[in-house]
């Protein structure tokens, strides 16, 4: 057990880290949103976003068997990394790109969803690792307050940078984002963490399955949690695209820019 005072500097580089991830998260889909709904229609911006939200519904409780697996911060170090080098490879196309294609945006909705699927589970997996149990509730409370600032933060960069550099300059903030939290997470010093033996994946996977529909309560927060997440966070989605169509907003500095203003900034 971990004993002493709280460990200022990892706990505040954890929660640094985090913050800029969700806000990188942010800056992306409401790039992505913006980009698909101008470009390609609301239909097709739907299609993208369920592209990506797919692996993530899919994913999580795999991404948290990772994090037994490997240890949580090589999968938040591997998560960070991908989705980094995913929008800065966006970033890059859509800078040499006139318009933006349905073939391309949607490989980069599910690799970012299936990097997004692995990084929850394994960021509630660190706090545990950096204090004692009697500290948790504090740093819990550090993370609450970094998600709130980046659920504020995020969008309003987006903005920001859509009006004045386009999409191609978003998506490269979201790059910058995501950079800094791998730095961050670079830098954590954590104890070593021994990697889980016995099972595969596979069979990790099953066996938490298993555990979830064997705890009646366990099974109920599950169940509220996912009912939460897609009553939330798919109608907010949706009509954020549908705003973006119905008042025909423009991606660039004005609302007379060209398609590839739009698309990749003036």
């Amino acid at each position: 057990m971990l004993t002493g005072p709280m460990p200022t500097g990892r706990v505040l580089r954890w929660v640094l880290a985090y913050t800029c991830s969700v806000s990188g998260d942010s800056v992306y889909f409401v790039t992505l949103s913006w980009a698909a709904t101008r470009q390609l229609g609301p239909g097709a911006a739907g299609a993208v976003l369920a592209a990506g939200a797919t692996p993530r519904a899919l994913l999580m409780l795999g991404g948290g068997v990772a994090a037994d697996r490997y240890g949580p911060r090589r999968v938040l170090i591997g998560s960070d990394l991908v989705r980094c080098l995913l929008v800065l490879a966006a970033a890059a196309a859509a800078a040499a790109a006139r318009d933006v294609h349905l073939w391309a945006l949607l490989p980069l909705a599910v690799g970012f969803g299936i990097a997004d699927a692995l990084f929850m589970p394994a960021v509630g997996a660190l706090p545990p690792l950096l204090v004692p149990p009697e500290q948790l509730a504090r740093v819990q409370g550090m993370r609450v307050l970094g998600v709130r600032t980046a659920n504020l933060a995020g969008p309003v960069l987006a903005g920001a940078a859509l009006g004045s550099v386009g999409v191609a300059g978003a998506f490269g903030l979201a790059g910058v984002l995501f950079g800094a939290s791998l730095v961050m997470l670079l830098m954590l010093r954590i104890p070593p963490v021994a990697a889980e033996a016995g099972a595969g994946l596979l069979g990790q996977f099953r066996e938490g399955l298993r555990y979830v529909r064997h705890h009646t309560r366990l099974r109920r927060l599950v169940v509220v949690i996912a009912l939460s997440e897609l009553c939330f966070s798919g109608p907010v989605a949706a009509a954020a695209v549908l705003l973006v169509a119905e008042r025909q907003w423009s991606g660039g500095p004005s609302a007379g820019s060209s398609a590839r203003s739009a698309w990749a900034g003036p």
